[in-house]
């Protein structure tokens, strides 16, 4: 009896060394890009593989769930739970700036840790209703700018206490407010590198913005989190009658909409178009909201041709701007099966970091859960900075000849 339970704790532990040891290894960080020796050229591969090695050193390159955060459920739902969140990791005061738009509209700019420090500076925009006051934002502004960054959270129009003083809206598929606000800290700190960092919906603005511009960008890098490239797989991912999206999903983005419809009401209800705010504020469904209100305001017929408008699959091939893309394969949200890997592969100036176990803007790794992707982030923009220092210093010098 004795030697038959020697064997089967052998057995046992044979069958948990491996079956942990393969689970370990489905955990290593997949790239998705070009091909430096096909190309022949230096391409967003060969700074990862020079400058990142938490995602391409076969050492480093795992992301490794918390241990009972396994699933993107989990991994998602714990993120959101944290949004009011504050420890020494997030404890941050912005320096608020107010600009006014055409329209005279308002977005807000935070800034961290002032607008005056100098150095390059990293403009992030948080996913649909967020803000610079999340957990996970303040998270990645404390720590990138501890990379010698001036960091500033872009507050679309209604979002993150900002006024809505105007009857535009923020919305998915326009780029302007983006762009002006780019342009405006371009004038007011010229020569300085520009990045952009953005998450969820946010990073569709990015990507599309990047895609219009292309060469143009005044950006000198990009880095989008849990991009839905494909809204309408993402859309219908979200519509579904399911219980997660009836108990979950759907009530937190709706939540977070109808604050926004509530601190600002008086404005949306003087809309030209005229919006129904009965219905609106017994909304239930982010299509409800979207048909209610952006199908009328944008002139969609209904909130899918919406969704395929603003869906940035078609401008991927138009980025002339390194643009690092982190995604998981269990993001509950947005699907892999809606990344446009075949484009991205194509284009040298895009790439693909693509987890097991992140689910939608969480990733957390280790005992104590921290945010997997802070350390890619910083890596690349290191690596951003450090090659626009030296270009400005090969430009300086050739000034004095």
């Amino acid at each position: 009896m004795y030697e038959l339970s020697l064997i089967g704790a052998a057995v046992l532990g044979t069958a948990l060394y491996y079956g942990l040891k393969r689970y370990i290894s489905d955990c290593r960080v997949q790239i998705i890009a070009a091909d430096i020796e096909e190309l022949g050229i230096q391409n967003i591969r060969s700074i990862l593989n020079e400058h990142c090695p938490s995602l391409t050193n076969p050492s480093l390159a795992y992301m490794i769930p918390t241990p009972y955060l396994p699933a993107g459920i989990l991994q998602t739902a714990y993120c959101s739970i944290q949004t009011l969140k504050r420890d020494h990791l997030s404890d941050i005061t912005y320096d608020r700036e107010l600009m006014t738009m055409s329209d005279n509209g308002t977005i807000s700019l935070d800034w961290y840790p002032e607008r005056s420090t100098p150095g390059p500076i990293a403009i992030v925009m948080a996913g649909v209703g967020g803000s610079s006051y999340e957990y996970h934002i303040r998270c990645l502004v404390k720590t990138i700018s501890r990379s010698g960054y001036r960091v500033v959270v872009m507050n679309h129009r209604g979002l993150g206490r900002t006024p809505m003083t105007s009857h535009k809206m923020y919305n998915l598929r326009d780029t302007d407010d983006f762009r002006d606000t780019l342009q405006h800290i371009r004038d007011t700190n010229p020569q300085v590198p520009l990045v952009g960092i953005a998450f969820s919906m946010g990073a569709i603005l990015l990507t599309k913005y990047l895609g219009e511009q292309g060469n143009s960008s005044l950006l000198s890098a990009a880095i989008a989190i849990c991009c839905p490239f494909d809204m309408t797989v993402t859309g219908r991912l979200l519509d579904a009658d399911t219980f997660l999206n009836n108990n979950v999903f759907q009530p937190l983005v709706v939540a977070s909409q109808l604050r926004v419809v509530k601190r600002n009401f008086d404005m949306i209800k003087s809309h030209p178009v005229g919006i129904d705010m009965d219905a609106l504020l017994k909304a239930k469904r982010v299509s409800e909201i979207d048909t209610l209100v952006s199908i009328r305001v944008l002139g969609y017929k209904d909130c899918w041709e919406l969704y395929e408008s603003a869906s940035t699959t078609q401008y991927v091939d138009r980025i002339r701007t390194p643009l690092l893309v982190i995604n998981s394969m269990d993001d509950p949200v947005v699907p892999a099966h809606g990344l446009p890997v075949d484009k991205i592969r194509e284009n040298p100036y895009t790439a693909v970091a693509l987890v097991k176990h992140g689910g939608h803007l969480g990733f957390f790794s280790g005992v104590k859960p921290r945010s997997w992707y802070l350390t890619p982030v910083v890596e690349f923009l290191e690596a951003i900075a450090s090659a626009a220092h030296q270009k400005h210093t090969e430009a300086l010098g050739k000034a004095k000849l």
